[in-house]
């Protein structure tokens, strides 16, 4: 055991990530991981065109398509975070969903 991993308590959590699992329906993560692919795909285009010295407007106009794909992506994951796991919490009477939403939004709205 390192010295860093000694002096963190056991129940800290990494402040980046969560603990927390959820099990996606398939339809859900098909859609997910397809928009994903799509954004792959895109950055390995703007690679390429950059690769080929292509006109910096021509890139960084492949660039925003790419960051629109990415923000849209965001967009619909939390909306599917908002239906499913916050709601569920709430019902479940764990108020602290409410806290965790809104300080996930604070950081996404930087």
């Amino acid at each position: 055991m390192n010295e860093l991993q000694k002096a963190a308590p056991a129940e800290e959590v990494c402040p980046v990530c969560s603990q927390r699992k959820k099990v996606r329906d398939p339809k859900e993560l098909r859609d997910l991981t397809n928009r994903l692919c799509r954004i792959e795909g895109q950055i390995r285009g703007i690679r390429n065109i950059l690769e080929n010295s292509a006109y910096c407007p021509d890139v960084l106009t492949q660039v925003s398509a790419a960051t629109a794909a990415l923000q849209s992506f965001s967009k619909a994951l939390l909306a599917e975070h908002i239906r499913t796991c916050v709601s569920e919490d709430l019902k479940a009477g764990k108020d602290e969903a409410a806290d965790e939403l809104t300080q996930l939004l604070i950081k996404l709205m930087k």
